[in-house]
């Protein structure tokens, strides 16, 4: 196998940026749903709703990344079509992602939330699915390209 191309190697060093970008929202969500709600449920919902947004510009960031018009999975179908179950997996993992990040924003956004219980375990739900997405993420890659991706940093 050939090594990257300086254009590939762009594109890695973008989308470990953004990996690490929708990883730090990732803990920014955890951290404001795992903070103490009771008597603060104003507050409280004010920090997670603020956190929820901000994941959700960074997937869609993410979706645009890799479905795009200039997109990863575009460019992999191409050098690796035998991976299009795998995109077209990720690919309706990010439907499902999108609704739950929207059902979440609106079950927080309610005013006067008590339910705090409810909202920690649908954003804790959120961020399993956001996880095990990232991980078939990663093997996509490794896969198509014998790269890893990381973003953890």
């Amino acid at each position: 196998m050939e090594p990257p191309s300086t254009s590939e190697q762009a594109f890695f060093e973008e989308l470990r940026r953004r990996r690490a970008e929708l990883l730090e929202s990732m803990r920014a969500v955890e951290q404001a749903l795992s903070a103490p709600a009771p008597g603060r449920e104003e507050r409280w919902a004010e920090r997670v709703h603020v956190s929820l947004v901000e994941l959700a510009a960074d997937f869609r960031e993410h979706v645009n990344l890799t479905e795009g018009p200039d997109g990863l999975y575009r460019e992999l179908l191409k050098s690796a079509p035998r991976l299009s179950g795998a995109v077209a997996r990720l690919t309706s993992e990010h439907a499902l992602i999108n609704a739950d990040v929207d059902n979440l924003l609106a079950v927080a956004s309610e005013p006067g939330i008590d339910e705090y219980d409810r909202v920690r375990e649908l954003g804790t739900a959120l961020l399993a699915r956001l996880l095990r997405h990232r991980q078939h993420g990663s093997d996509l890659i490794y896969e198509a390209y014998q790269a890893e991706i990381g973003g953890e940093t």
